[in-house]
């Protein structure tokens, strides 16, 4: 069982907390609850937890002075209605920054990439089933991206592609503006949105508003062509025009 606990000095912020966790994990076990940076110090010097879900002000300060008093290797989501703290909070043990009013989605997604990084499941058949129906079901609506000592998030439907180069990923916008990111290409295939992306080569995923152009090359292949230009020359796969053409033709 997955023991937590709060750390909010608000009343109201705790209880909506509260009730969004009993409902989107039930299963969960809240071992503790903490509105000050002393109590929480407290709490953790007491209590044996896999996860920490913290608000950033307290009523006595900032809570990145209960990790300053007791150091910890625990996942923290971190929660605020402030974004300034975003490259402090990412800086520890953050799974996630979600601001307030939290989203119970956002609050969801926090949860399950805590799970995915610290809760290895068997791949089962039936377990591969019901991630990939999750994902389907999920995909991802925003990237956060990294300005310097800045945060920021572009929209999906921003992105023209994203391509791998070296050992770096890169998320491309339309705006041709580009930044790198932690995703690997495969990781992004499960959460990018089949009807409108598309792994067109080892090193590039395309989103098929940005494919201007497709036209017949050597040896069975095709040609792709893209606005705003794509950094590598990108060529279909003989065994790939099939299922990639069926794509662009919408034929499922």
């Amino acid at each position: 069982m997955i023991k937590y606990i709060l750390i909010e000095d608000e009343r109201f912020a705790y209880e909506e907390v509260k009730r969004m966790m009993k409902k989107l994990r039930a299963d969960y076990q809240m071992s503790g609850w903490a509105v000050s940076i002393e109590q929480a110090v407290e709490l953790l010097k007491q209590e044996n937890i896999d996860l920490m879900i913290v608000d950033i002000r307290l009523s006595d300060g900032l809570s990145f002075e209960i990790f300053e008093q007791y150091p910890v290797d625990i996942p923290i989501i971190f929660t605020t209605a402030y974004d300034e703290y975003a490259l402090k909070a990412f800086k520890l043990n953050s799974m996630d920054y979600l601001l307030k009013p939290i989203d119970e989605k956002e609050l969801d997604a926090a949860l399950c990439k805590f799970e995915r990084r610290n809760c290895p499941t068997p791949k089962t058949p039936a377990y591969r089933q019901l991630e990939e129906t999750y994902l389907s079901n999920n995909k991802k609506n925003r990237f956060l991206i990294q300005l310097g000592d800045a945060f920021q998030y572009v929209k999906t439907d921003e992105i023209a592609f994203f391509y791998s180069e070296e050992k770096y990923t890169y998320l491309h916008l339309f705006s041709n503006r580009r930044y790198i990111i932690n995703y690997s290409l495969e990781q992004l295939e499960k959460m990018l949105d089949k009807d409108a992306f598309f792994r067109v080569s080892r090193n590039c995923i395309a989103n098929i508003r940005s494919i201007t152009k497709i036209s017949k090359f050597f040896a069975s292949r095709l040609k792709l062509y893209f606005q705003p230009e794509c950094p590598h020359e990108i060529l279909i796969s003989r065994n790939r025009v099939s299922d990639f053409l069926k794509w662009v033709d919408d034929a499922r």
